[in-house]
């Protein structure tokens, strides 16, 4: 497999993971009828321009996209680890948005045990994409 071939393997992949993320989440509040929190939407932020933005580098085979992808997968991920704490660590105290109507702590769903919410979905997305992005072969 050449250089090129990789670069849209890894750019392909960046970019379906980020569909899935985008439709899971649209499915979840539109389907669902879940109400997004305030870091729940810091997430969305962060996750649904990488639809377009890979997307666009998978049609131009670009590898350039590398540190603006990454500069929203690290900072979303890391929303995403706060959110989960403040989910299922009694000791994190929700603080980013007790006060708001959507408490951050709420859990609209729990599978595999309990340990997979939403923003465990989100937070793996965001550790694939990174993965992925620095998978990605150097110009």
């Amino acid at each position: 497999m050449n250089r090129e071939q990789r670069a849209l393997g890894w750019l392909a992949f960046a970019w379906l993971v980020a569909i899935v993320a985008t439709s899971g989440s649209l499915y979840f509040s539109q389907i669902r009828h879940f109400m997004p929190c305030e870091l729940c939407w810091y997430q969305r932020i962060l996750m649904y321009p990488l639809v377009l933005i890979l997307g666009i580098a998978v049609y131009r085979l670009d590898v350039g996209v590398r540190p603006y992808v990454l500069a929203m997968t690290l900072t979303g991920g890391a929303i995403s680890l706060i959110h989960y704490l403040e989910q299922k660590v009694p000791a994190f105290h929700p603080t980013a948005c007790a006060a708001t109507p959507i408490p951050c702590n709420t859990q609209y769903v729990h599978y595999l045990g309990g340990w997979l919410t939403i923003p465990m979905m989100a937070l793996i997305a965001f550790a694939l994409i990174t993965y992925s992005m620095l998978r990605l072969p150097r110009r």
